[in-house]
């Protein structure tokens, strides 16, 4: 599951960097959950063309990933976001939120959610 999530994730940054052939392939196993025998069915090849198809586009997204690193950066900025959420609920459990406050919280999760 851990991997899965990982390719996803990876797919997501730099999916459009991979052919058009290697995304379709992607998708049809990570996220339809399709068997490489179902995807080589469908694609009329082989299954070890299907095991290579993915081989390579995994190892062409883990690639960009190390020298990019935007999901490494995407998953510290989730993390700060909420450690940055739960100082603002202790400071607003301790006395009345102001509107300053409330503002910046309301920002932090528009920024949460679109990131």
């Amino acid at each position: 599951m851990e991997k899965t999530l990982r390719m996803s994730l990876l797919f997501d940054f730099y999916g459009p960097l991979l052919t058009e052939r290697q995304q379709d392939v992607f998708q049809m196993y990570f996220h339809e959950d399709l068997s490489l025998g179902e995807i080589a069915e469908q694609l009329g090849i082989s299954r070890q063309g299907v095991y290579d198809l993915l081989k390579r586009a995994s190892a062409i997204l883990e690639d960009f990933e190390s020298k990019l690193g935007l999901v490494v950066k995407h998953q510290e900025r989730q993390e700060l976001y909420g450690e940055l959420l739960n100082l603002i609920d202790t400071i607003t459990e301790r006395e009345e939120p102001s509107t300053v406050v409330a503002q910046l919280k309301a920002k932090i999760r528009q920024a949460q959610a679109t990131s």
